[in-house]
């Protein structure tokens, strides 16, 4: 498997893993756990933020933001509309990035002013393990709360996705 089929397979399980968690955060009673939902939307906006800042970056564009959050939390429609936005931006770029360009570094500022540089499939990389991690901590938030946090898992994706795989497991039996 070629980096660009992976990439292309963690964006398309990570939109659906967006998704499913912001589908989870709209039926959280609002006013019962206001305060776990702002948490949530807060880390999901900031991790949007992050995603739309290195999309910049990959594209030599300029994305004004001076920190990695806004300071006005989104409405949770308006978050979950830009973030399948942003996801589908990260697909259609990874239909039309060459592949040699993948292993390009790409000088950029960092939003404290930091100077960096990375190659474009390492910000790639980034944005996915960036996404999961704070999906994470939102799950973790809401296990706090006795409510189950999607099985979003990029095995359960695979299988979702294709239900054959199952069928081609080959399990030998346990030798005594």
């Amino acid at each position: 498997m070629s980096a660009l089929v992976l990439l292309r397979s963690l964006f398309t399980y990570q939109a659906w893993a967006n998704d499913e968690l912001l589908e989870k955060l709209a039926s959280l009673d609002s006013h019962a756990r206001g305060k776990e939902r702002l948490i949530a939307i807060r880390l999901l906006n900031h991790n949007l933020v992050v995603s739309k800042i290195f999309a910049a970056h990959l594209t030599g564009a300029r994305h004004g933001y001076s920190a990695d959050n806004t300071e006005d939390t989104p409405a949770l429609d308006a978050l979950r509309t830009d973030v399948a936005a942003m996801d589908r931006w990260y697909l259609d770029y990874l239909e039309t990035v060459a592949l040699d360009h993948l292993s390009e570094p790409v000088p950029f500022v960092f939003t404290d002013g930091d100077k960096g540089s990375m190659s474009r499939q390492e910000m790639l990389t980034h944005v996915i393990i960036h996404g999961g991690y704070h999906r994470g901590e939102v799950g973790r938030l809401l296990s706090q709360i006795s409510i189950a946090p999607p099985w979003d898992t990029f095995a359960v994706h695979l299988h979702q996705i294709e239900p054959s795989r199952r069928l081609q497991a080959v399990i030998e039996p346990l030798s005594a």
